[in-house]
This record gives C-alpha cells, sequence and structure tokens, in this order.
C-alpha cells in the first residue's frame, strides 16, 4: 500500500476513533441512565442545567453544542417527562427559558453516583491522562468549531 493510500484506510482516520469511543461512551452509559429514565443527549441537557437553568434555550444550545432541531426534541421529551418548564421570556417573546422543575433538580441526587461508575470503566487511563485526553478533545473541538 502507498503512503497516500493509507491516508484512505480506515485506521488512518483520528474522526472513526472519535467515533468509536462515542459510541463506547454512550453504550456504557445506557443501563446507569435507564435507571434515571434518560436518553444520553437528555443526561447532557440535564447536566448542563444543573450548573445552572432558568436560561434561553440559546444559551443551552451553546453550551451543549447542538442543533437546535435535536435539542427542541430533546426538551420536549424532558417536558413531557416533567423535569423542565419551557416559558416566554417576558423582557423578550422571542425567548424561551429553560427551568427545572422539582422533579429535574431530585434527578440530581439519583444521578450523583453516574460519573463514578463510568471512571470505573476507565482502567487504562491514569486521572492525568483522562484529563490531558479532555484538554485535547477540547483544543480539537475548538478548532473545528472556529468559523
Amino acid at each position: 500500500m502507498s503512503h497516500d493510500d493509507f491516508h484512505l484506510t480506515l485506521d488512518a482516520q483520528l474522526c472513526h476513533r472519535l467515533y468509536t469511543a462515542s459510541n463506547a461512551f454512550t453504550r456504557a452509559y445506557r443501563p446507569l441512565l435507564n435507571a434515571l429514565d434518560l436518553t444520553y443527549p437528555q443526561y447532557l441537557v440535564i447536566l448542563a442545567l444543573w450548573e445552572g437553568d432558568q436560561i434561553p434555550v440559546s444559551q443551552l444550545m451553546a453550551k451543549t453544542h447542538m442543533d437546535g432541531g435535536s435539542l427542541t426534541q430533546i426538551l420536549n421529551k424532558l417536558q413531557h417527562k416533567a423535569l423542565l418548564a419551557l416559558d416566554i421570556d417576558p423582557q423578550d417573546r422571542r425567548q424561551r427559558i429553560l427551568t427545572l422543575t422539582p422533579q429535574g433538580q431530585a434527578l440530581k441526587q439519583q444521578a450523583r453516583e453516574v460519573p463514578a461508575q463510568i471512571a470505573c470503566r476507565l482502567k487504562g487511563l491514569s486521572t492525568a491522562e483522562l484529563w490531558s485526553l479532555a484538554g485535547l478533545l477540547d483544543r480539537l473541538n475548538a478548532d473545528l468549531l472556529a468559523e
């Protein structure tokens, strides 16, 4: 195989490694989140809202890097589960404000063990390596999201 052809192999694609790791994370989280009646994308939204709710949808989009269409579906499902409320912003009627319900806030207590249970599965990397990887992924995302 020529050097030029190697670049067109699956093993040479960083994106494939990230895709595989992303799918593996989602599978690892699935049984833990099933107990909370959340999908992985719903969990990410709830995590962001636990950091601070009563925020506009646009701010949540920026924080989670989710597109509007996907986020709308997730928010509708979370609203249907009575975990959050979507209200009109009284200062700007075009904006919708997200607020966690008492049930959404209470779910935080149930989810406290999820990160530790996932960390137990990550035996091949030290804590320092995991933080280093997080930093590298942040830089990679910054490059790819830059316009």
